[in-house]
């Protein structure tokens, strides 16, 4: 029996929130093209762009949602599912006998399928050959691998990971990304079968050239979502299994290891050296060890020789000194590699050594470099286990004038709580830094001020107001204002949503028209508190005249009720 629906509107309100799931209220008529699975639920919502949202109802995990909005890929639970789980919910009734019929789809295909012949099998195979040249391309390299013409294999697998079908000018986008990595993650599983055929040695062969060659095309590629990343890491595992399985010469795969992981063009995969520690032996070690001191006495300031040299020093069980010194052969501007040295001094017993060298950092940083924020941590970590909550202030005190941001202020906020000094002196000396770092501006300001957005973590509105009247505030900060104080000061938020309106009127684009729905909303929201609705409707009225040519804001605002 097909399962009835496992979630609510409550639960839709939950995972997405208030906000989002009124702004989801608006997009129920946006929403075409549902398709209702057995566990998963599809469908297309028109908003700024239309975008393709999957709701997957487990009986165990509960509801999940994806969206290909920006909100969406963010992970989050966005308006756009809450809008197809509504309309999910206004037909329940129906829900089951639509999985059911899906369910039964499935079993009609499946039946179906068993019942031809290998000879009809195979004729709709050819037919879909024929008319899918992705799907043609990896039989044809799982053929391959199932002979014995290497050559073959090695051009499709090169080929699976050529770039230039999926580039735009040159570059592979982010939308273009993923389609890219699920044909490349085809030289993985090809590199794994022609292992697992007896064919180890050419599948290390192989396999290094397709490591050098996603290397070459890594850096022309965004892969924010670490999925080609994924593609490489499985390609250097594919390297290690078949060099388990060959066991080619050790001191010839130690020299290539040391090379490839000295290559600029490395990034793409994370390759541990002493993973290979069985593959290389004793011999391959050996010339390891040579190598990689070689590589860092020629280059000490040389990342991968650096990172080498250290794991070099560790694996051997080197002494904590001699870690130190290649540290310290190149120290970063920003005190980073200082505290690198002290938290090896700390876990070595020495910690009076680890902070002298942490407080060094500090006095060495650079000004337009440093110091790190992890340093600053450690050492006001140290002196607080120790009592010295003055001198947490004080160093925190000092890089919030160094560098005002939110994060030094939040920092100073936290040590002067703990000292007990910061209702009595600090803040007022603190929020002096900050409106002395950015000076008002009558006009349009573009960036807001670090006191605004300081004052609100504060929760300390009403000043926060008036620093915004005085000039502190960008539009931004503004609107962010209003949300907090629309509660208590209804009209003084109304007066900012409507001023957000105005330049809106002469803009035109999707975007536009949601932003311009979103301050409506807000406005309606301040009218009500204040009890005046009609005042809002007349003003909706003339807005709606003024705009009527603009037929999309006015469909959004029929969705929205508006």
């Amino acid at each position: 029996m097909a399962r009835a629906l496992g979630f609510t509107d409550e639960d839709l309100r939950r995972l997405a929130g208030s906000r989002s799931y009124d702004r989801g209220l608006g997009y129920l008529s946006a929403v075409s093209r549902l398709e209702i699975e057995e566990t998963a639920i599809t469908a297309t919502v028109d908003g700024t762009d239309a975008y393709e949202v999957e709701l997957t109802d487990g009986a165990d995990e509960g509801l999940t949602g994806w969206c290909d909005c920006p909100y969406g890929q963010e992970g989050n639970f966005c308006k756009h599912c809450v809008a197809v789980g509504l309309v999910v919910l206004g037909q329940a009734a129906s829900v089951p006998g639509q999985r059911a019929s899906a369910a039964g789809r499935t079993k009609v295909l499946t039946a179906w399928l068993d019942g031809r012949t290998r000879e009809e099998l195979l004729t709709l195979l050819r037919e879909h050959l024929a008319d899918d040249r992705d799907w043609r391309r990896r039989l044809e390299l799982r053929a391959a691998t199932a002979g014995e013409d290497t050559g073959i294999v090695r051009e499709r697998i090169l080929s699976l990971l050529d770039t230039r079908p999926f580039a735009r000018y040159g570059y592979v986008e982010y939308a273009d990304a993923h389609a890219y990595a699920q044909q490349a993650a085809e030289a993985v599983t090809a590199l794994r079968a022609l292992t697992a055929s007896g064919r180890a040695s050419d599948a290390v062969e192989v396999s290094r050239e397709a490591l050098s060659a996603l290397g070459r095309t890594y850096g022309e590629i965004d892969d924010s979502d670490g999925v080609i990343g994924d593609v490489a890491a499985g390609l250097a595992e594919a390297h290690l299994a078949a060099c388990l399985a060959a066991r080619p010469d050790p001191v010839q795969t130690a020299e290539w290891l040391v090379t490839h992981l000295l290559d600029d063009l490395n990034d793409a995969t994370d390759i541990d050296l002493f993973t290979y520690h069985e593959v290389l032996g004793e011999p391959g070690l050996a010339r390891t060890r040579e190598l990689v001191v070689a590589a860092w006495q020629a280059n000490p300031k040389g990342w991968a020789e650096k990172y080498l040299m250290e794991r070099l020093l560790k694996a051997d069980g080197g002494s904590t000194d001699a870690l130190i010194a290649v540290h310290a052969a190149d120290l970063a501007p920003n005190g980073h590699t200082h505290l690198v040295i002290a938290k090896e001094l700390e876990r070595a017993g020495r910690p009076p050594e680890a902070l002298e060298w942490a407080e060094r950092g500090l006095r060495e940083a650079e000004p337009e470099w440093g110091p790190d924020g992890e340093l600053v941590a450690f050492v006001c970590e140290r002196y607080a286990r120790t009592g010295r909550l003055a001198d947490v202030v004080t160093l925190r005190r000092d890089l919030l004038r160094a560098r005002p941001t939110l994060a030094a202020y939040r920092d100073l906020r936290t040590a002067a709580r703990a000292a007990g000094t910061w209702r009595a002196s600090e803040r007022k000396r603190a929020r002096e830094v900050l409106r002395a770092a950015d000076a008002p501006t009558s006009g349009l300001r573009y960036g807001g001020s670090v006191l605004i957005d300081a004052l609100m973590d504060d929760g300390d509105l009403d000043t926060a107001w008036q620093a915004a009247a005085d000039g502190y505030a960008d539009q931004r900060q503004w609107l962010a204002l209003a949300d907090r104080i629309c509660g208590q000061r209804p009209a003084d938020a109304l007066t900012v949503y409507l001023r957000g309106i105005e330049p809106l009127r002469k803009q035109t684009g999707d975007s536009t028209y949601e932003r311009m729905t979103e301050l409506l909303l807000s406005a309606r929201d301040c009218h009500r508190a204040l009890g005046t609705q009609a005042e809002f409707a007349t003003y909706l009225a003339a807005l709606r005249a003024d705009q009527k040519r603009k037929r999309k804001l006015m469909a959004r605002l029929d969705r929205h009720g508006l």
